[in-house]
């Protein structure tokens, strides 16, 4: 049998992440369940495959509908949060691989707000040929 997309162990640590459900004060169709959608989510994100293409058998809604809960967990700030506790679970559990890490200087601020290419020396318009 194939490992499921969403163990339990996994959502037990996203579910407290995730925002309530907003209130429905006209009723309306019931909501797919949020570990319904994140299954659709992974299986969208691992295979590439187009969100309409997602399987009705897999039973979590339309492509849209996990695509939508994907867009307002995004507003919501859920993947930043998702992101910090798996980190900070990994690295007390010291499972980081930091010889696997990188860090480009593009991604570091500079330190009181100096930019790089004003170290540069202006290049001159007309430079003086060279005197044989």
């Amino acid at each position: 049998m194939a490992a499921p997309l969403l163990p339990d162990d996994l959502w037990a640590i996203v579910e407290p992440l995730l925002p309530a459900e907003p209130p429905k004060p006209k009723g309306g169709r019931p909501r797919v369940s949020d570990r319904a959608c994140l299954t659709g989510i992974i299986f969208v994100l691992k295979s590439g495959i187009p969100w309409e293409m997602l399987p009705q058998e897999m039973g979590c809604g339309s492509g849209v509908t996990c695509w939508r809960r994907l867009r307002d967990w995004q507003d919501a700030g859920v993947w930043d949060r998702v992101h910090h506790t798996l980190l900070d679970r990994l690295g007390a559990a010291d499972q980081i691989d930091w010889d696997r890490a990188a860090l480009d200087s593009a991604s570091v601020p500079a330190k009181r707000g100096a930019r790089p290419w004003d170290r540069i020396p202006p290049i001159a318009a007309n430079p003086a040929p060279n005197a044989t």
